[in-house]
Parts: C-alpha cells; structure tokens; sequence
C-alpha cells in the first residue's frame, strides 16, 4: 500500500492531540449517554459479558480485545463504546467509515493513538477495501507496513502500534467481509427493548432533563417507542412540550397519550410513514407480493431507508414478511389498519341463510 506524504495526513486537528476527549463533546451534546455499565438499562446478556471482559483485561493489565457490536440502528451502539473506554479508564477516539476515505486517514488515526485506547469506528461495513486492508495487519499484529515513493525511490516502513482496542458498530453485520469480522475477539449482538425496560430508560432521562413525569406516563411513552431508546429519548421531549403546555409540566397518561396521538403514533409505535408503507402494498399490491424498488417508488422512499428504518420493527411486530418475490403484509397488518384480510369476511357482515 503506497502513501504519499505519509507525514502530512489530512485528519482534524483535534483528533491529534492529546488533550482532546470526544466524550467531553458527546457529554456536553448528549447527557442522556449512561457512562458505566451500571447506568446501562437492558441488554442485560450484553452487559454481563461485557463485564466479564473488562474485568479480566483490566486484572491482566491488557487492553481488552476487539469488539463488534451489532443491531438497529438507536440501541445504543455508541454509548456502549464509550461505557467501555471508561470503564477501562483509557481515551475514546470517535470516527465513522465513510469518514475515513484514504488509508493515510486511518494511518494517521492509528498512530496517534496511546497505549490502551479504544478507537470507535461507527458503520464500519462501509469502510473501503483498501482501509479495510489497513486494519487487518492493525488489529491482529498491531503494527501497519507503509511504502513511500515509487520505483527506485520506494521505501518500506514497518510502524508498530500501541495496544488498542478496535469498537466496531454496524446495523448490516452481513456485509461485513469475513476477514474483518473474524478478527474481532468479542462479537455483541443488541436486541430491541422491551416496554419495561424504555420506561426505565425513560424515567432516569426525564430525571435528567428535570421533567416530572408519572409512572403510567412513561410506560404510554416507552410502549410506542418502537423498542428503541434512541426513539424513546426523541419522543420524551416532544411529549414535554405538550406537557408544558396542557398539564403543567407534568407528563401523565393522559398527557402523552394526547401528545402521541397528535404526532400520529400509534400504540404499537408506527408512525404516518409506517402506515403509508403498510396502505400502500395493500392497497396497490394486494398485500404484495412487491420488490423493495417499487415499494419504496411507490412511497417516495429510499429503499435503503426503508430497509434498515422502517422494515426491522415492522418484521418484528409480524406486519410484513419477506419472501423470494418481495414483501408481503401480514394478516395482523390488515387487522391493525382496521381492513380485512383477503378471503375473509368483514366483522360488521352478517351471513344470509
């Protein structure tokens, strides 16, 4: 892999020096992001894992083998990340795939790193091969092989790294290659939460922002929160808007029942978009069978986007299946839209004998 300038890579300058803490910007940006591991609601296999590993790196004195999280997207992918860094007391350095355009980028990432640190790379499926190519000889030998020049002029360099430890997230761990993800020690897989665990999540966020909210209040916020904390975050602040307005501040059942519903959210956490999605393979499709293309023509969506936004939680709830035709609505997608199933006969008729 040939560099030119390999001294002069083009990387923030705040990233370089030593002084910097990204999770002194996340904390000012996001105090709602748990910093240990016993602020961390749910995931609780995760957790327990995840413990373990710390624990045994930090008796061993080591740094703590690479890990790939995995999952939808607002699971809280990133916050794990930096739990783990501060749990290990060592620096988080934060950057993302497509951010990384040039191998010098990640050159420069990799040797300004310090003994022990942890180097978060978000959406890592989309780094480009030759990065990829990068870190496979970073992570397993710690050190990069740097060529400089060309023809007679060519010299090779061989840069040992410090110890670090490689947090790779991703919402598409298939497209993962299998040599970057046989080279992750700890693989974690993130599951959707349940209605309990968001009103946690919930609660301990409205202590933080200093919203008084009631129990029913929070569990009305959670159950419509599509299983995301991301969501339920997004959501507990719209509510306290109307709250502020119609209840005094306080955000009780009836208050974020009238707030969701006024933000076209339904009780089982679908929004206009996921209902137009549902209507429209229904009404134009029969209930499908119909190709993500078309689909997201028809909707005036990116099919990308209804891939990895929409149609994970819709799979999950068992409103819409795919198949090797494309995608279908399901019996319990009629029923929740108030329409009736194919081959079925309306409730409100009565049979003739």
């Amino acid at each position: 892999m040939a560099f030119e300038n390999v001294n002069e890579f083009d990387f923030e300058d705040r990233m370089m020096t030593p002084e910097y803490s990204p999770e002194a910007d996340a904390e000012v940006e996001n105090p709602l992001r748990p910093k240990v591991l016993g602020e961390y609601i749910g995931q609780e296999k995760v957790k327990e894992n995840l413990a373990v590993f710390i624990e045994a790196a930090r008796q061993r004195k080591e740094s703590l083998d690479h890990v790939l999280l995995y999952g939808p997207p607002g699971l809280g992918k990133t916050t794990l990340a930096g739990i783990i860094a501060n749990e290990l007391g060592v620096n988080l350095r934060i950057t993302s795939g497509p951010a990384i355009e040039k191998p010098g980028d990640l050159a420069a990432l990799l040797t300004n790193l310090n003994p022990g640190d942890v180097l978060f790379i978000d959406e890592i499926h989309r780094l480009a091969r030759s990065v990829e190519e990068i870190l496979y000889p970073a992570m397993e030998d710690f050190a990069i092989d740097i060529i400089t020049g060309k023809g007679q002029m060519a010299a090779s360099y061989h840069l040992p790294l410090p110890r670090f430890t490689l947090v790779g997230a991703t919402t598409r761990a298939g497209q993962l290659t299998a040599p970057l993800r046989d080279r992750f020690g700890v693989v974690l897989r993130l599951e959707m939460y349940n209605p309990k665990e968001l009103a946690q999540i919930v609660t301990r966020s409205a202590g933080i922002l200093g919203i008084p909210i009631e129990a029913d209040g929070a569990l009305e916020l959670a159950s419509r929160s599509r299983g995301t904390p991301r969501i339920a975050n997004r959501l507990l602040k719209r509510v306290r808007d109307f709250a502020q307005i119609m209840s005094n501040g306080v955000i009780t059942y009836a208050t974020a029942k009238l707030a969701l519903d006024r933000l076209e959210i339904d009780e089982l956490g679908l929004d206009a978009n996921d209902r137009r999605i549902l209507f429209t393979m229904i009404q134009y499709y029969n209930g499908g069978p119909v190709g993500l293309d078309t689909l997201a023509a028809a909707v005036g969506e990116e099919s990308v986007t209804i891939e990895d936004v929409y149609e994970p939680y819709l799979m999950q709830i068992g409103f819409l299946s795919r198949t090797p035709r494309g995608r279908c609505a399901t019996r319990s997608a009629y029923l929740h839209l108030g329409l009736t199933p194919p081959g079925e006969s309306s409730p409100d008729q009565t049979k003739l004998y």
